[in-house]
């Protein structure tokens, strides 16, 4: 999932701006959840003589839902601090850096970790420590080492906070050149002669928060999911940045942040606000949560992207310039009003009663269903069938509960009915041996 300088705020702002955001069973540890969150997009690795650093005026956090609500919502928050062996010295490092306790190394960054559950706050860790940047072969001459070294134990899994490399491959410098998609760009409307893609990350880095998380720290009951199938084997993941409120800039160089924290930049689904939020709405878009998702559903309904490919690909895209001319005959929603606060839910409902066409909606939320939908399909796993109740959901629950009835009754009916059949053969069954077994004695009365 990426996003790099996606709004206009944030490019400014890179400490803040998140670039990756993953999420993974551990194949390592395969009862454990492995969260990946990267931030500060595009660093070159020659970034001296100030290298790149998480911000220690940035809180930055990853949250996890398991199929509950906003309140169920479980965050991890990382703050980072940095401290100086030597402010006298403009260098990095005044030779090389073998440990994570070198006195060679001037810049070193610590973190803490702080969970955040049902309103309670439990700090799970202080003062770790990030590793240094990899400034090069003279400096960080066993980078690996290092590295590993800064792995730290943290509540029955791991965490890490520092630079590594970018991983997402991307071709930026065709991609955002009026949608070029090398090696197809011979058949773009500006054609050029074909050539291979360029992966632009891949000698740029980024830096890592990374956490790995016993799979029962995370579901709602504190228990091991065990079906794939389950909502509790289902978690929603995205992470954010944010800043003080205010910045009081002082005499001497100095600032000072006051306020609460705002937050300045999220990212969950990959390329979102990227490609898809219109550039009038991106600053506010990181601005917002999740739960207020509903009032962009038209810009995730018709993506900008997918009107303007077959546009630039004439004739290439014709299936996707069809589907985008015809009027859609379903419109498929599910779960949508996951931790939707009352406000996307309103807006929700709003839309979802004013699509022209069908909509198959997949809800445990049986009172939105009440308020948007006119029938319900019953799909019985057992016999392969679907029935269709019409009404909302209360309307179907009384249906189908009368439906039972009648069918219980019919059942009840049949299995009185066959008992009572099943009586009566026995009883032509057991006469029919009796007569059998009276039939020598008679012959033998008639011999006689």
């Amino acid at each position: 999932m990426s996003s790099h300088r996606e709004a206009p705020g944030i490019s400014k702002d890179p400490v803040a701006d998140s670039t990756d955001l993953y999420a993974f069973t551990s194949p390592d540890h395969p009862e454990t959840v492995t969260l990946i969150a990267n931030y500060i997009p595009l660093e070159g690795p020659d970034g001296g003589p100030n290298f790149y650093n998480f911000g220690d005026d940035v809180l930055y956090e990853i949250t996890v839902t398991n199929g509950g609500t906003v309140a169920d919502a479980i965050t991890y928050q990382f703050k980072f601090t940095t401290e100086y062996t030597d402010p006298n010295t403009f260098l990095y490092n005044t030779g090389p850096i073998t440990s994570l306790t070198s006195s060679s190394w001037n810049v070193r960054q610590f973190y803490s970790v702080t969970r955040v559950r049902n309103g309670h706050t439990e700090v799970l860790a202080t003062k770790l420590a990030c590793p240094p940047v990899n400034v090069g072969v003279r400096s960080t001459p066993n980078y690996g080492a290092l590295a590993r070294a800064a792995v730290h134990r943290l509540d029955g899994g791991w965490v890490f906070a520092g630079q590594r490399r970018e991983g997402f491959y991307v071709d930026l410098g065709s991609i955002f050149d009026l949608g070029v998609l090398r090696p197809f760009q011979n058949l773009h409307l500006i054609p050029l002669p074909a050539v291979g893609g360029v992966d632009s990350t891949k000698p740029l880095n980024v830096h890592t928060i990374a956490i790995q998380i016993p799979k029962t720290h995370l579901t709602r009951h504190g228990e091991m999911p065990t079906d794939p199938t389950s909502a509790d084997s289902v978690i929603g993941v995205y992470t954010t940045a944010s800043r003080r409120k205010s910045t009081v800039l002082e005499h001497g160089g100095r600032a000072m942040d006051v306020g609460p924290w705002v937050q300045v930049s999220r990212l969950g689904m990959p390329l979102i606000n990227e490609v898809v939020i219109p550039i009038g709405k991106k600053d506010f878009w990181n601005s917002t949560k999740p739960s207020s998702d509903a009032q962009f559903v038209a810009n995730y309904a018709h993506p900008e992207l997918a009107g303007l490919l077959p546009v630039l690909y004439p004739g290439v895209f014709a299936n996707l310039a069809a589907i985008l001319l015809a009027q859609f005959d379903v419109f498929l929603l599910d779960e949508p009003t996951n931790d939707l606060d009352f406000v996307g839910l309103n807006r929700l409902e709003d839309f979802v009663v004013g699509l022209p066409g069908a909509a198959v909606i997949v809800s445990h939320d049986r009172a939105f269903l009440d308020r948007t939908i006119t029938a319900v399909l019953e799909l019985d796993d057992h016999d392969h069938t679907a029935r269709q109740f019409n009404g909302g959901w209360s309307a179907y629950l009384e249906e189908r509960a009368v439906a039972r009835r009648h069918a219980e009754e019919a059942y009840a009916d049949y299995s009185s009915k066959r008992s009572t059949l099943a009586q009566r053969a026995q009883q032509q069954r057991d006469r029919q041996q009796h007569e059998k077994s009276d039939a020598p004695a008679q012959n033998g009365q008639r011999d006689r």
